[in-house]
């Protein structure tokens, strides 16, 4: 099937709208503090931000100001216009604005574009003009401020932000703003932002007992209580038993690993400021394990030679890595320092890329779907002109050709993205829509042509000689701690009753009532269902209230007539009263829910 081309977000009009808001807002406020000094101001997903340095901290009357003043800008029908320059002209324009110079700089010597990003092109300075207001950017730009509707923008927030992300540089006011091309779309994005916080998994994870953070640990190190523990168990187990049945197989390799294997491999270049600092043994110099390939690609090397008989060899591991996140990036669970990974590689010949891409193909949907995520995007991540991707035009050429043929072949619809390429190979990304909208990349498979060779694997081929294998990289869920996080927020917490870490719980009337309660809950417990009694002495309303903020799928109460009849009163957590039912035909409920994990 041929790739699907998709309208590319900094192609929209809405992409415009968004960037050219972000000048406006810069626009007012220049005008309130005509001293501030300007950074960088980009549309993002959903908005835009701008960075100022400011003679005082914002307040919310401030935004409502800027807010005001920028609608009154949009009403002016203000034309952009664009104009190539000098360095030299830039630089006399923003003569009392230092963090454009240092762009300018870096323009000049082409070595970053406007917003600081690293680039191999000595890029055009250009400059747009709305009103009174003049910016280094390269756009694009709407026409004229009455392609903006003034009651579809709105600001959202204000936060810090290190000057390049760098803790060590001035720290800066970053403003948050939206823009639609409809006030119903700004409407329906505000209340999506409502929800989203009702269901920010640091704020549900806190409620329902699953995890805590704490100075003590340190940033990024989650601590799981033991609900958490049986949900991180429950989604593991799932992912281990799917590859199991597809013919994958596990393996453990540890947390330690010597730093001459990331040089050889060529991800001590690429990822050496993402590795937790050296450790020192005498001669010997170890790192903590930021992503398994290596340690798998050495124990294929070190497990004997091989024949083209064995192979594929697809070797999985819920290994957990451990990556030295800047503090200011840490984000609950979905950005974190120690993360476990669903992780896989296989070993094949190029004839069986393929067929092997198909097998993962297979499994994620299978996995996807069962989380109730069947609206996914696929992305082929390819190389960029720039970053630091390795040199090897031939290898890299096979690699997009046999993942294109293997996309191709599996009849899945896909769009480009350039620079988006791991930096040994490019890959298919699967990006899922959760329930309010948002995109998550989850899923990723990877080929590379270029690693084996770098660390020493071969087998040997029909024709009786020696080659180097492909490997196929392939994650399912990601790392168990991300995707946690993002499930908490899809489900709103109330997951299905398979992967809840309590499925069932029982409530007494009264105290006569509770040998009943636990004669009931050891009879889930040998069927595997997992149950509590509530043996409190608050009242029943109170403890079915409880459980039903604790998102428990199945709340059991029983009093005189179910004691009398071995009997159960369902209710469920949606607040559906099912009523009486007997506890086989409960308890076959319950198994069915939980085996087809709906």
């Amino acid at each position: 099937m041929p790739e699907i081309k998709q309208e590319r977000y900094e192609d929209s009009l809405v992409y415009r709208v968004r960037h050219s808001s972000a000048h406006i807002m810069a626009q007012a406020v220049l005008e309130k503090f005509p001293t501030a000094k300007i950074a960088i101001g980009p549309a993002i997903e959903e908005g835009y931000y701008y960075d100022f340095d400011l003679p005082r901290p914002l307040t919310p009357e401030d935004l409502e100001g800027f807010e005001k003043r920028m609608k009154e800008i949009v009403k002016s029908n203000l034309t952009f216009t664009r104009r190539e320059v000098s360095a030299d002209e830039a630089k006399k324009v923003f003569a009392d604005q230092p963090y454009k110079l240092e762009l300018i700089a870096g323009l000049e010597a082409g070595k970053l574009d406007e917003n600081g990003n690293p680039t191999e092109e000595k890029p055009v300075i250009s400059l747009y003009t709305q009103g009174i207001f003049t910016d280094l950017c390269r756009g694009p730009h709407v026409e004229s401020t009455k392609q903006i509707n003034p009651e579809a923008i709105k600001l959202l927030s204000v936060a810090g932000a290190y000057w390049r992300g760098d803790e060590k540089r001035p720290m800066l006011q970053r403003i948050y703003g939206t823009a639609w091309n409809t006030p119903d779309e700004l409407k329906d994005f505000l209340f999506r932002q409502e929800e989203a916080k009702k269901r920010d998994h640091r704020k549900l994870g806190k409620e329902l007992g699953l995890f805590y953070f704490s100075d003590d640990v340190g940033p990024g190190l989650p601590l799981f209580t033991p609900k958490g523990e049986m949900l991180r168990h429950l989604m593991e187990g799932y992912v281990r038993e799917v590859q199991t049945r597809y013919g994958y197989q596990h393996v453990w390799t540890g947390h330690l690993v010597k730093e001459d294997l990331y040089k050889r491999s060529g991800h001590y270049d690429n990822y050496k400021d993402a590795m937790f600092p050296p450790m020192v043994d005498g001669d010997v110099v170890f790192r903590l394990k930021p992503m398994n390939c290596p340690s798998h690609m050495t124990l294929y090397k070190e497990m004997g030679l091989h024949s083209y008989r064995e192979l594929p060899l697809r070797f999985c591991e819920f290994a957990t890595l451990y990556r030295y996140e800047k503090t200011g990036e840490l984000s609950g669970l979905t950005r974190v320092r120690s993360l476990t990974q669903d992780d896989c590689h296989t070993f094949c010949t190029p004839d069986q890329i393929e067929e092997e891409f198909k097998r993962c193909l297979d499994v994620i949907k299978e996995v996807l779907a069962t989380y109730h995520f069947t609206n996914y995007r696929v992305r082929l991540s390819l190389r960029g002109k720039a970053g630091k991707y390795v040199k090897d035009d031939e290898k890299w050429a096979l690699a997009e050709t046999a993942l294109r043929s293997a996309m191709d072949a599996s009849g899945l619809e896909y769009f480009e993205a350039t620079g988006e390429a791991a930096f040994y190979g490019p890959k298919a990304d699967f990006i899922a829509r959760d329930v309010l909208g948002r995109d998550w990349q989850l899923s990723t498979i990877q080929v590379d042509f270029i690693q084996p060779g770098r660390l020493g694997c071969s087998y040997i081929g029909e024709d009786g000689q020696e080659h180097t294998p492909v490997l196929l990289h392939r994650a399912v869920t990601g790392s168990t701690e991300r995707f946690l996080g993002v499930i908490i927020e899809h489900f709103a917490g109330a997951f299905p009753a398979w992967l809840a870490p309590v499925q069932a719980v029982l409530i007494p009337i009264a105290d006569r009532h509770l040998e009943y309660a636990h004669k009931v809950a050891d009879a889930l417990k040998e069927k595997g269902i997992r149950v509590e009694v509530d043996d409190r002495s608050e009242r029943m309303n109170s403890k079915i209230r409880d459980a039903q903020k604790q998102k428990v799928p199945y709340m059991l109460v029983v009093g005189d007539k179910e004691m009398e009849n071995n009997e159960v009163a369902l209710r469920l957590r949606s607040g559906e009263n099912p009523g009486a039912v007997s506890l086989e035909a409960f308890i076959a409920q319950a198994l069915d829910e939980i085996e087809r994990k709906i």
